[in-house]
């Protein structure tokens, strides 16, 4: 770790490397602490910052648990999270010590979803298998049989999550002509279902057993964890893919290995695990299935953006203005 800046500015705690630009605006502003070694910091380490710090920035590899939390001294009363999604933190527990807890929204979208129809593609047209073989030094040739894969123009995507990353994808898909339908909390405004041609199913399982792409674009919450279980799974198509770019939890991972194995599902493209950065042995040793180490919102232009809301966030909080970005108080 290492500390600038002194202390008649708020103390930051940042617990991953940043973009150096977002870095060095922190350290104009801020008395800051970085993480020059970018690894994940250990739960002693996330008790010491919270105990310390008037503002914490954690990312989606902290796990901000209540025992954590419960470490933190009187003077937390921000933690402004580097990323979207906050089901690293627990929420309760923040609330319980009244700490602001702001994210990033918004900004990873358009990125997340390009990276959805990148999986989207690369799957049914088997092109990390070609690029393989290629590599490999094993192609011989074209044959009017090799790696024959499927087309994706007048295939149904089923969207489950149909927030700002799942309309996304849902305006993406309808350029290639697929056939758009969500399952969802609560179902869009007509102007918006009409707007991206997309076909509202309230029972996810009757949605499953119809689409022949499923893109899983939902927050991780305690109801969407293992959402699609081995029974859900099994629900699916022969023929069907299945791409997630939100949270791995979300997907049981070995039921879905198994599934694939033995051609009850036809491939997958996972950009996210149930535990980062360990990856399931059976997903490795699957052709079909495509595996990308969380790489949804890793462009430059998103995570710059990221940083400038963090900073916008904190530069509210400590100005006693309402942070933007607020998750909590809701």
């Amino acid at each position: 770790m290492s500390q600038t800046g002194n202390r008649t500015r708020p103390k930051v705690i940042v617990t991953r490397k940043l973009p150096d630009s977002i870095e060095t605006r922190m350290a104009e502003l801020f008395d800051v602490t970085f993480n020059l070694a970018d690894k994940p910091l250990t739960a002693e380490q996330l008790k010491k910052a919270v105990a310390e710090a008037d503002v914490l920035v954690p990312t989606v590899t902290d796990d901000i648990t209540a025992d954590i939390i419960a470490a933190a001294g009187e003077q937390l009363k921000l933690i402004a999270n580097f990323g979207a999604g906050v089901d690293h933190i627990d929420l309760t527990a923040a609330k319980e010590k009244s700490i602001i807890v702001t994210n990033t929204p918004g900004v990873l979208t358009e990125d997340t979803a390009d990276l959805t129809m990148a999986l989207l593609l690369s799957v049914p047209r088997r092109l990390f298998e070609g690029e393989k073989i290629l590599r490999s030094g094993d192609w011989t040739g074209w044959t009017p049989t090799f790696l024959m894969g499927r087309r994706i123009q007048g295939k149904r995507l089923g969207i489950i999550g149909m927030g700002r990353i799942g309309r996304a994808v849902a305006r993406r898909a309808k350029a290639f002509n697929m056939s758009v339908h969500y399952h969802n909390r609560s179902r869009l405004p007509a102007d918006v279902e009409a707007e991206l041609e997309a076909t509202y199913w309230e029972d996810l399982d009757q949605m499953l057993t119809r689409m022949d792409v499923i893109s899983v674009n939902c927050p991780l919450t305690e109801e969407t964890n293992r959402l699609l279980d081995r029974e859900r799974l099994k629900k699916l198509q022969p023929h069907a893919f299945i791409i997630n770019t939100a949270r791995g939890e979300i997907i049981d991972e070995e039921a879905l290995a198994d599934l694939i194995e033995v051609g009850r599902i036809a491939g997958a493209g996972l950009d996210v695990f149930e535990q980062e950065p360990t990856i399931n042995p059976k997903l490795l040793e699957l052709e079909n299935v495509v595996l990308l180490p969380h790489m949804g919102s890793a462009t430059v232009e998103a995570r710059m953006a990221m940083g400038e809301k963090v900073l916008i966030n904190i530069r509210a909080y400590v100005d006693s203005h309402r942070p933007p970005d607020r998750v909590l108080p809701i």
